[in-house]
């Protein structure tokens, strides 16, 4: 339980969230980490507690030299927020190393690609022990008994256009706007990203 607004107690050891300075926090990004899938390095891993599973990119899973009879076949359907449903070809379990820590990992094979190469969601993140944090761009996660903190991947924040969006947009929330709230300037500069921001959510 927290001790305190700003720590976290974790077993016999603390994790330390330190409150951010107000342009510290004024992002949208999602956290970015990166890693190995069965060895091979893999960026553009993205940690979402949105989701409740794991989903590689069938065009990722050819790059890691797996093909189709690598694939246990499934009935499984996923649906957006909008409900348009996506066929999944397929799950494959391999081992996915974050940090120092290594877990078998299943992951649901889609067609569509999105702003990632793998999307890890609440069936890794609670399988892995970790807290992640979007606002400090890290995950904290146990490794056996201790606490391994593990920064978000900066560099794919810098390289991508799309990623880049939510570096510069800031937060909606947290002020009070005035009466015409469509001509504020953060209005402005959502709309005019507007599309980016969809595309990404829809994966």
């Amino acid at each position: 339980m927290p001790t305190s607004d700003d720590e976290l107690e974790f077993s016999d050891q603390t994790a330390i969230f330190e409150k951010p300075a107000d342009n510290e926090r004024q992002h949208l990004k999602a956290l970015f980490v990166k890693g190995r899938v069965d060895g091979q390095p893999m960026t553009k891993i993205l940690i979402d507690g949105g989701a409740a599973i794991n989903i590689m990119s069938y065009a990722v899973y050819r790059k890691l030299g797996k093909g189709d009879q690598d694939l246990t076949k499934t009935d499984m359907m996923l649906k957006d927020f909008e409900r348009n449903v996506s066929l999944v070809k397929g799950a494959i379990c391999v081992e996915l190393t974050i940090g120092s820590k290594t877990l078998p990992t299943t992951f649901f094979v889609i067609s569509g690609k999105g702003a990632y190469n793998l999307l890890l969601g609440r069936d890794w993140i609670h399988a892995n022990c970790c807290i992640l944090s979007t606002m400090h761009q890290c995950l904290v996660q146990w490794v056996d008994d201790k606490i391994e903190i593990v920064p978000g991947d900066s560099s794919y924040v810098i390289a991508s256009a799309e990623t880049d969006t939510y570096e510069r947009t800031r937060c909606i929330s947290g002020e009070i706007w005035e009466k015409d709230f469509s001509k504020s300037p953060i209005m402005k500069s959502h709309r005019s990203k507007q599309s980016v921001l969809m595309r990404n959510f829809n994966g």
